[in-house]
């Protein structure tokens, strides 16, 4: 009986010595060309990235026509053979309020699609991720066309999942995916005011707690991309993207207000984009800090640790306002 208990207690602390298995680091690759540069190859390399999640095409609906065509397909100029591919579909929610669109045929259209796009670039892929901010007004028609995409494509599906759709998840209901992928940013309401819309720990707390009681198995989506919000008499008239904060302190036409403000001092085109006199840029960024704040608040509010840690997105701009080192980082949380 001692020996027994010995042994039990033993196979006990080998088993809580035994280091917990780390998420992998992936990529969400979001161009409508696939062309690594140097530095995103660089990346990959350091960080043994083995899978991307590419964005194939959008699914969108001309309102006139009540057709659903896809947007901007993506187009390879360089070979992706090296990495696991999974294609991404990003599906707009309007078409599933449209009852006319018929699923059937939107589902077979889908995967002939992928299946094109696969076979001219020499692509194999075993799993299709769909991304889709589906409501209560539309869950029923979306639901239907992840069983059907399932069933034709008879691969591996995943979806995203909003913070919105893990708290509610009863009434938004889960599709029949084989994993899902939380999209922990765009979590504010894009406005003048001085909060994030990318990323805000009080609103994202008012969901954490309902994670631990969600049913599907759940990967994380990280935000490491950063824009700012042009705003026009107080009103937002739009998001201007791939510009560095370097970029307007060089600039003579804009003065720095603050860590986060830059108004126009002088009317001038700037990168094809007109800006007025006392137009203001809001810098909404996403610090080292803040990820490993995310990451630590999933830990600690998720029972079972993700496979895969997704960073969006893949594009060598977001590089410069991190160490090579935060990706490790990150999954070292977990």
């Amino acid at each position: 009986m001692k020996n027994r208990l010995g042994f039990a207690l033993l196979l006990l602390l080998l088993l809580a010595c035994q280091p917990s298995k780390k998420p992998v680091i992936s990529f969400y690759y979001w161009k409508t060309v696939f062309d690594l540069t140097p530095k995103e190859q660089t990346v990959l390399t350091q960080n043994n990235v083995q899978k991307l999640y590419v964005r194939y095409f959008d699914l969108t609906i001309d309102n006139i026509s009540h057709d659903v065509y896809p947007a901007s397909p993506i187009h390879f100029t360089t070979s992706i053979q090296q990495f696991t591919v999974v294609p991404v579909v990003y599906i707009k929610n309007q078409i599933f309020l449209d009852t006319t669109v018929g699923i059937q045929e939107l589902a077979q259209k889908t995967v002939n699609l992928i299946t094109r796009i696969n076979t001219s670039n020499g692509i194999s892929c075993q799993e299709i991720h769909l991304d889709c901010d589906w409501t209560l007004s539309t869950k029923e028609r979306y639901l239907e066309f992840v069983e059907v995409f399932k069933r034709i494509s008879q691969k591996r599906i995943s979806a995203t999942i909003r913070l919105h759709q893990v708290k509610y998840f009863k009434k938004t209901k889960i599709p029949n995916v084989d994993s899902g992928v939380l999209m922990y940013y765009n979590m504010g309401k894009i406005a003048p005011d001085s909060l994030n819309s990318i990323y805000d720990r009080k609103i994202a707390e008012k969901y954490l707690e309902s994670l631990k009681k969600y049913p599907l198995q759940l990967n994380f989506a990280l935000p490491i991309y950063s824009w700012f919000i042009h705003i026009q008499n107080q009103k937002v008239i739009g998001v201007r993207t791939k510009i560095s904060v370097a970029d307007l302190v060089k600039d003579k036409n804009f003065k720095r207000e603050d860590e986060k403000h830059f108004r126009v001092i002088q009317s001038n085109y700037k990168n094809g984009v007109f800006y007025q006199e006392n137009d203001v840029l809001k810098l909404e960024a996403i610090a080292a800090s803040d990820l490993l704040e995310m990451a630590s608040d999933l830990k600690e509010n998720t029972k079972e640790s993700p496979n895969e840690i997704l960073f969006y997105d893949l594009d060598q701009f977001n590089f410069n306002s991190y160490e090579k080192s935060i990706f490790e980082q990150v999954i070292a949380v977990f």
